[in-house]
């Protein structure tokens, strides 16, 4: 069944069973209203009737034997009122009036009068009595506070129906009217669907959504969508990469401001909003080109695709290149390094001598012990433990002194909380150790690590022996590609990976030159922006 003629269906069934129920409802308590309604009013009046003087004293003379004269008097109140009959009887039951002046001395029919006689209660009741059935409503007639008689007075079922059908009438016709425009409404809402979605099924519109999203994802160059707020509304992989490394996901760009990651993107767009237009970008020291295409329909502007690339030229290319051939030749030295400690320690087992091996063992690992301790006992983040051993290898190997702070504390966190903390700390510490390494004429080169997560917030902090962050790029430290590293190396992402994932977590980050001339990074974190991204 199509999703159109599924919603109809059950819209109509819907409607319908609400309608009947509702319908029902009031039909019973108009039902109950009326013959509420009815006792109330019959009571009220035979209440009045059994007060009358007239009435009292006409009763009275029928107990005593007296000649009396009630027929006429009775039958025109009840003409004057909406009563089918109105019965007087005598304290034997004995009717004085009937509408019916032939059975006027004959004995009232029905026992629902016997407690208005012998009790001298009002009540009312249904039951059949020589006019047919009816709602009787009893009054009993006193004289010297003694029962001397009753008064019936009693409305017809027939004429009760009656009434009651001409005012469903009128509730089902409004009924009916409100249903019709029920249905109307269904049926418009339908067609606006059909419309809407071009009589496609949802079914194939997700499929079509999940057919784009590969599509657009397959292409090398970066893609943004924005709207005319300059708020994200679809991104690829490559723009992903291009913005944050693949550290955030795609939902954590989306309905986010595009100035937010990239400015100078974002005036780009803004500068000839509504037009095709090709222009370059720089983000920090990288040179993008950048194609901007102008979402149009019949009803207006809805926003831009942004498709853009690196502007890289031959000598940039074989720079790169050259980069990433140095970075090879280091991991093997590095390797060669290791292999030679194995085949030393290999050698003396095989010549047997096992203490100089224990020593050479011994002499490899002591340096490791405290740092392992400080790290087990501090730190229960397994990601972010072990991160912090592996800088303190890589410390050790260009001989930057790594220090933990005794007072460091950290808990351990969900998966992708703890990944964002290895992100941010790795990127943090390997700035520190090149920045210590680059200053090692001017001063010991350390690093110092503090972590801690005892209050409401979560600090994070790395202090270095470098020479600082330069003046010139102090209030651009954290863009893009800005960097106070060498033009050779690849550089400008980390603070900035840093920098996003601090927002992601609506954190701060500051830094600051010590009394020490050494560079302290501070971040903080709301451990409750924690909790809500868990």
């Amino acid at each position: 069944m199509k999703l159109k003629s599924y919603l109809a269906l059950t819209t109509v069934a819907t409607t319908s069973s609400i309608v009947i129920a509702v319908t029902t409802a009031i039909f019973f308590l108009l039902q109950n209203s009326h013959i509420e309604g009815i006792q109330a009013r019959g009571l009220e009046l035979a209440r009045v009737v059994a007060h009358d003087p007239v009435v009292i004293n006409a009763v009275n003379a029928k107990n005593n034997q007296q000649s009396f004269d009630l027929q006429s008097y009775v039958e025109d109140i009840r003409i004057r009122t909406d009563a089918s009959y109105m019965v007087v009887v005598d304290k034997n039951a004995m009717r004085l009036t009937h509408p019916n002046p032939e059975k006027i001395g004959k004995h009232f029919i029905g026992d629902d009068i016997k407690p208005a006689l012998e009790r001298g209660t009002e009540f009312s009741s249904v039951a059949s009595g020589s006019l047919g059935k009816a709602i009787r409503n009893f009054s009993p007639i006193f004289l010297d506070d003694e029962i001397i008689g009753a008064v019936s007075i009693g409305y017809l079922s027939d004429k009760m129906t009656d009434i009651l059908y001409q005012q469903y009438g009128h509730i089902g016709l409004l009924v009916g009217i409100v249903y019709l425009l029920g249905i109307g409404i269904t049926g418009a809402f339908v067609f606006k669907m059909k419309r809407t979605f071009l009589d496609y099924e949802p079914e194939f519109i997700v499929n079509k959504f999940r057919e784009h999203e590969m599509i657009l994802d397959s292409i090398r160059d970066a893609i943004i969508a924005v709207d005319n707020n300059m708020n994200i509304t679809a991104i690829n992989n490559s723009a992903i990469k291009m913005l944050s490394m693949g550290v955030l996901g795609r939902y954590d760009y989306v309905s986010q401001p595009l100035s937010r990651y990239s400015t100078p993107l974002s005036h780009l767009v803004l500068a000839n909003r509504g037009a095709f237009h090709q222009d370059e970008f720089t983000i920090g020291k990288l040179k993008y080109k950048a194609n901007v295409y102008p979402i149009n329909s019949p009803k207006g502007s809805l926003g831009h695709v942004i498709v853009f690339f690196a502007n890289l030229e031959q000598n940039e290319l074989e720079r790169e290149v050259t980069y990433l051939k140095n970075y090879a030749e280091l991991l093997r030295s590095k390797t060669h390094e290791y292999s030679n400690k194995l085949n030393v320690l290999s050698g003396m087992l095989q010549v047997g001598k096992y203490d100089e091996a224990i020593d050479f063992i011994q002499q490899e690992t002591d340096r490791y012990q405290s740092i392992i301790r400080s790290i087990v006992l501090s730190v229960t983040d397994s990601a972010v433990a072990g991160l912090l051993l592996a800088k303190f290898n890589k410390a050790s190997e260009v001989g930057v002194k790594f220090t933990i702070d005794i007072d460091t504390n950290l808990s351990s966190y969900e998966k992708n909380i703890s990944e964002k903390f290895v992100t941010i700390l790795g990127n943090l510490i390997d700035n520190a150790l090149l920045a210590s390494w680059q200053n090692r004429e001017n001063a010991a080169p350390e690093i110092q690590v503090y972590l801690s997560d005892r209050s409401h917030h979560i600090i994070l902090e790395i202090q270095d022996s470098g020479a600082g962050v330069p003046q010139d790029i102090t209030d651009r430290i954290l863009e893009f590609g800005v960097s106070s590293k060498d033009d050779t190396e690849q550089n400008g992402i980390g603070l900035y990976l840093v920098k996003q994932l601090v927002d992601y977590f609506n954190g701060s980050i500051d830094w600051e030159r010590t009394e020490q001339n050494t560079t302290l990074f501070s971040i903080y974190l709301d451990k409750n922006e924690i909790a809500h991204d868990d």
